[in-house]
């Protein structure tokens, strides 16, 4: 698990840090972490002597950051020129270092460049670029062809707390982030700007002090968390899975659905629904029922997919919430929710829930849409309602009802197309009747789900009939973690 901090807890523990070390002493490791990363991305290209390096060089601590690398790499023979957001307030003694070094202070683009550093704006900018940053910013933009860009912590133009991009930012094909992530890393539209993250460590994870905003899973997280069958299981200690989706007019909706719980680790799956008599003939090992009351017991439910919103709907709705399990809401099941008392019945669950809206659902629930801060409409939610929240999206956020919030780093634009979520939907009520936690079950739904659109995408372009035959192969990998051959390891 990977831990992603706000600006405040990383600006104390930097507070806490410098009183401990000789002044300067910080800026010079982050100086010399990014400056090694800056030779690395030299040596992929023309190699890193006499090589054309441009600093974009704001008043903060990331222009001295900058500087200060720049001075490193002109020792070895780059030729570095800096271009001055504000000249009157660049950083003295770094620029003084790049100047000792045989840097230069540019003018004006130069027209041979092999790398830009991003040093315009740090962590403790607010709002969008402006003034000479967004010339700047707005020129980088247009070079033609454009030079790889190394961003000093976050890209220039983020919301570093949200993740938001306000206005015109820099688009990184590296960021270096100084000793832990930041929410602009990983989540919203800003984590794509900031390309590949590599962190530095310079002394900071000690002192930061309380919990993380966000955290992020990895495949060692995933593959300890799968259920997996033991020499005395069966298919009922596996755990049963209720699968209510699905419609005469939405079939697909319940095969996909009933695709992904088959692919989870549930020793059975029940469907119930009015595609039932489709669903024996493409998966003969699911149980098939007309109604959530005729289906059997089961260990969790999912429901919504394709179900419709009519009376019945509504009434298979109402069986899923009373039923004494874990349950899935998904689609139109969301939509029903947004009924007065049906909400209330939602609240008034002792067992577990999770809802996975996208925007447009998240809306109808909350009265608005999630807004620039992802995570916070997550929480927001997941307290209202008592449940886990998936919130879907290409950084998909899950969040509990405690505050605990994750972010998925799988997650891919192929999976935007229809009966994805269905798939999903599926897997994720799989390991709810498989007996991982609800937050846990959902981060880990969301992590494989994003692998089996990655693995689908490699054929082609993509549909939900492609990710439910690609899970698994994503599930799959998971295995091979466990036993220490050929992890999968997510860009």
């Amino acid at each position: 698990m990977r831990p992603v901090h706000r600006v405040a807890q990383v600006r104390a523990a930097e507070s806490a840090l410098m009183t401990m070390l000789p002044a300067g002493t910080l800026m010079q490791r982050a100086a010399a972490g990014l400056a090694r990363r800056c030779a690395v991305t030299l040596r992929g290209r023309a190699g890193v002597y006499a090589s054309r390096v441009v600093l974009l060089v704001g008043p903060g601590d990331n222009g001295g950051d900058a500087l200060y690398a720049g001075a490193l790499l002109a020792r070895q023979g780059v030729q570095v020129g800096a271009l001055l957001s504000d000249p009157a307030r660049a950083h003295a003694e770094g620029l003084a270092a790049l100047r000792g070094a045989g840097g230069r202070v540019l003018t004006d683009w130069p027209k041979r460049i092999d790398l830009v550093v991003d040093g315009l704006l740090g962590i403790g900018a607010t709002g969008a670029l402006r003034g000479t940053a967004l010339t700047l910013a707005e020129q980088l933009a247009a070079q033609a062809p454009r030079p790889p860009v190394i961003a000093v912590d976050v890209p220039s133009g983020v919301a570093v707390d949200t993740g938001d991009v306000p206005g015109v930012a820099i688009r990184a094909d590296v960021t270096v982030a100084f000793g832990c992530l930041k929410p602009a890393h990983v989540v919203g539209p800003a984590a794509v700007l900031a390309g590949q993250v590599e962190l530095v460590d310079i002394g900071l994870v000690p002192h930061l002090v309380g919990d993380p905003a966000l955290r992020v899973a990895d495949t060692a997280d995933i593959a300890a968390w799968w259920p997996h069958p033991g020499p005395i299981s069966d298919k009922y200690t596996r755990g049963v899975v209720g699968v209510a989706t699905g419609s005469a007019g939405y079939p697909g909706a319940a095969l996909l659905s009933l695709s992904g719980a088959l692919a989870g680790p549930a020793g059975l799956v029940r469907y119930a629904g009015s595609a039932h008599e489709l669903v024996v003939p493409a998966h003969p090992s699911v149980i098939a029922a007309p109604r959530v009351a005729e289906a059997g017991r089961v260990q969790a439910w999912v429901c919504g997919s394709g179900l419709g919103t009519d009376e019945r709907a509504a009434g298979e709705v109402r069986a899923v919430l009373a039923a004494p399990v874990p349950a899935l809401l998904d689609a139109d099941a969301i939509t029903l929710l947004v009924d007065g008392s049906m909400a209330g019945e939602l609240r008034r669950r002792d067992a577990p829930t999770v809802l996975t809206p996208h925007d447009r659902e998240y809306a109808r629930l909350a009265g608005s849409d999630p807004g620039e801060d992802r995570v916070a409409a997550a929480q927001k939610l997941a307290s209202w309602t008592r449940s886990v929240v998936l919130l879907k999206g290409d950084r998909t956020v899950v969040a509990g009802p405690s505050g605990e919030a994750w972010v998925n780093p799988t997650g891919t634009p192929v999976l935007a197309t229809g009966g994805t979520g269905d798939v999903l939907s599926g897997l994720l009520g799989s390991l709810l009747a498989a007996g991982l936690p609800a937050i846990r079950a959902a981060v880990a739904a969301a992590y494989v789900h994003g692998l089996a659109g990655r693995i689908a995408a490699e054929s082609g372009p993509v549909t939900a009939v492609d990710v439910a035959a690609s899970l698994r192969a994503a599930v799959a990998s998971l295995t091979r973690t466990l036993t220490g051959t050929a992890p999968v390891r997510p860009t």
